[in-house]
């Protein structure tokens, strides 16, 4: 569904949705990642944790993708008032 055909309630919710889940899946992957350092600079067996790295690294790409909806959305609210 197009931006434009949404209702502007509608699409409050989804920015707030969005702003939301970003901001979990920030702090998630971070923590992640800070898990998995520690993980490599202290054990001494750190195969898992090397393996696990690729996972925030390879997650954060939706992070800019969100912001792109966002902004999008932004630009949307701003437009109808």
């Amino acid at each position: 569904m197009d931006l434009k055909e949404k209702t502007t309630e509608k699409l409050n919710q989804e920015l707030n949705g969005l702003k939301v889940i970003t901001g979990a899946l920030i702090g998630v992957l971070g923590v992640l990642l800070i898990f998995c350092l520690y993980g490599i600079m202290t054990k001494e067996d750190n195969a898992f944790f090397i393996s696990m790295i690729v996972v925030p690294i390879a997650l954060s790409a939706i992070i800019p993708i969100n912001y792109g909806k966002i902004k999008k959305i932004k630009t949307e609210l701003k437009s109808r008032e």
